[in-house]
């Protein structure tokens, strides 16, 4: 049992891995500032040519999502 526990602590996920680079190189550029890094994806989006979806505000407690 103690082997299954270390081959499950050793193995990585190649897709997690990837993802956290690159986010990691997207931060980097960004100076590690949150407010920067936004506003550069909000720029790359406006200029990309995709449609940008926005819904509006929901009230919290409506829906099915409801805490009991």
């Amino acid at each position: 049992m103690n082997d299954e526990k270390a081959l499950e602590a050793s193995w990585v996920d190649p897709i997690v891995a990837e993802v956290r680079g690159v986010r990691a190189t997207l931060l980097a550029a960004a100076g590690f500032d949150l407010e920067k890094l936004a506003q550069r994806l909000r720029e790359q989006q406006a200029v990309s040519g995709h449609p940008v979806v926005t819904f509006p505000p929901r009230r919290p407690g409506r829906g099915s999502g409801e805490a009991a």
